[in-house]
């Protein structure tokens, strides 16, 4: 693992005391969480002024999660402190969010601070080295809130820029964030050969980590010899059992289709749909928490409430989406709601809506032709064992095994108890 923190700190000027609300020295431990003082890494070098990045080079990877409690914006908030960044980098939605899935913004300058803006979202590592180095930047800062889920597309943000800004030799500063879901790890692990822009590397459909820890567990396990110079300014008052709701944090939709913690909860797993015909609720104001599609009745939602899958409720919905999927069509389905977070496995309880889909209305169920659920799931397992009529248990039991050796190799990483 190549993260000589003293050369980088020596090389980058970025001092222990001036990261001291919470860099990642190895082993070191957070201070003890306070219901409502959970305080961001941005929050910490917001209120020093952002002095710490002062005299750098920085280009800002952020988008409207990147946002003080104050409710300004960190690269607006480094502005008016005189902390110009010589650029910023929009991921998919782009760098103020006006985008939608698939979309983003392209490239110009913020009206509101001057700084230059550049499309980020889908440019591989070259290309975004190309970026940094067209607008001189020697300090990469991130700040975007995930929501913990592999196949969503800002951690892929991340991984590609820590390539690039090794390419250019420029310091990866990480202003970390709490994962809404917590820290519990869950579903199977992408096989490589299914490697795409929703899932990069081998790592679990729920991965249980910070955007801090996925950096540095990016670092160590996929990038050892590109020489990151990776700093993590940690959050303060969290821990791996907290989920968003007790932070005190205001909840910023990370995406259009994002719109509350409780989105967040269910995606990891209900996000598989967009891998079938059904709709996964775009076009509803509960996107991933309502599915379904025409010609779909009553029969799924007592199916599933029979199964007593832990945590979870269902209710039978029909819906009218106004985009995406069955646009103006009358759709039946289920509204998911999580009535025990602690109890809810939300992988768990889509494979069990796939399954029971399946055996309902199979004239209606069917994957996308281009087999999408496939880098969804990151195999072609999960379709096939479905398609072969497999149970819940037994489809959920063969991801056991790889499942526990990935929280094996990510336990190093960790910053949080």
């Amino acid at each position: 693992m190549n993260l000589d923190r003293r050369r980088f700190l020596g090389a980058s000027a970025l001092a222990v005391p001036m990261l001291a609300g919470g860099s990642a020295v190895a082993g070191a431990q957070p201070e003890t969480a306070h219901p409502g003082r959970v305080l961001t890494g941005a929050e910490q070098l917001a209120a020093q002024g952002w002095r710490p990045l002062q005299g750098r080079k920085l280009g800002v990877l952020s988008n409207p999660t990147g946002v003080l409690l104050n409710g300004d914006h960190i690269v607006d908030s480094m502005v008016a402190a005189g902390v110009k960044p010589v650029a910023a980098f929009g991921p998919e939605h782009g760098f103020r969010g006006s985008a939608q899935a698939g979309g983003s913004e392209g490239d110009y300058t913020d009206p509101r601070t001057g700084v230059p803006v550049y499309d980020a979202y889908g440019v591989d590592a070259t290309k975004l080295a190309s970026l940094f180095t067209k607008a001189g930047v020697d300090t990469v800062v991130f700040d975007i809130a995930d929501v913990g889920a592999r196949f969503y597309t800002y951690i892929w943000s991340l991984y590609t820029a820590m390539v690039a800004a090794a390419q250019v030799k420029a310091a990866f500063v990480v202003l970390d964030r709490p994962n809404p879901l917590g820290g519990r790890a869950a579903g199977p692990v992408l096989d490589p050969k299914f490697a795409s822009g929703i899932g990069r590397q081998p790592i679990a459909q729920q991965h249980g980590m910070t955007v801090g820890e996925l950096a540095r567990f990016f670092a160590g396990e996929f990038l050892p010899g590109e020489g990151v110079k990776l700093d993590v300014v940690q959050v303060r008052g969290w821990q791996r059992d907290t989920l968003f709701a007790q932070t005190g944090l205001n909840w910023v939709l990370p995406s259009p289709n994002m719109p509350t913690p409780d989105t967040a909860l269910v995606y990891p797993g209900t996000g598989m749909f967009e891998g079938t015909v059904f709709s996964e609720g775009r076009g509803t104001t509960r996107p991933f928490e309502i599915i379904g599609a025409p010609g779909l009745d009553w029969r799924w939602r007592e199916k599933l409430e029979d199964l007593a899958l832990p945590g979870a409720r269902f209710r039978e919905t029909y819906f009218v989406p106004t985009f995406s999927k069955f646009v103006n069509q009358t759709c039946g389905g289920v509204q998911l709601s999580v009535r025990d977070p602690r109890a809810f496995d939300a992988i768990r309880t889509a494979v069990a809506m796939l399954v029971t889909a399946k055996a309902l209305h199979p004239e209606v169920f069917a994957w996308r032709p281009d087999n999408y659920i496939d880098k969804l799931s990151g195999s072609d397992r999960l379709r096939t064992m479905v398609d072969a009529g497999a149970g819940v248990d037994e489809v959920t039991g063969a991801w056991r095994a790889e499942l526990a050796e990935f929280e094996r190799r990510r336990r190093h990483y960790l910053l949080y108890r």
